[in-house]
């Protein structure tokens, strides 16, 4: 059979193949000061995201919890976590299980860190004392793209590509 005779099956949302590595700045999100996502997947489906992370500054970024797992992969820099005695340089691969509290730290000799992260489920953002601070989960995701995107001009649409 030739690949022209075959059919996809109704309702397949189409395959994603895109550069991760944006060409135009814009399509990095801001998350916090100096910190920014690079959507990747905003997988409505099973709730989960994958997206690059960057970051420009040291010091502690957040502390939280994700209810389900979370792989990384870390293409430029190092992190690592106040409650793991491990650093995530680059080439590194991260495993992190279901409900445990982290608090990652860029070192101070680090001027930018570039991870991927596939997460599943949600981050709930916590204080020092586990209080629940703040919570993201891929629809709110899928909202800050859609705003900062409207904000520089790449339209309300444009964080659509990423949702599947």
């Amino acid at each position: 059979m030739s690949a022209a005779a075959i059919v996809p099956a109704t309702g397949i949302v189409p395959e994603l193949a895109i550069a991760a590595m944006p060409d135009d700045e814009r399509v990095w999100v801001p998350q916090a000061p100096d910190v920014w996502f690079r959507p990747l997947l905003l997988n409505t489906v099973n709730g989960g995201w994958c997206n690059l992370l960057r970051v420009r500054r040291s010091g502690v970024l957040s502390r939280h919890r994700h209810p389900m797992l979370v792989v990384g992969y870390v293409i430029k820099g190092r992190w690592r976590y106040l409650e793991h005695s491990w650093v995530a340089e680059e080439g590194s691969f991260v495993y992190e299980p279901p409900g445990e509290t982290h608090t990652l730290i860029v070192p101070e000799d680090c001027p930018e860190m570039i991870t991927f992260f596939n997460i599943a489920g949600a981050m709930i953002y916590l204080d020092e004392s586990g209080r629940q601070t703040g919570y993201e989960d891929v629809f709110s995701k899928i909202e800050m793209c859609r705003a900062h995107y409207t904000a520089t001009g790449l339209g309300t649409g444009f964080v659509d590509q990423f949702i599947r």
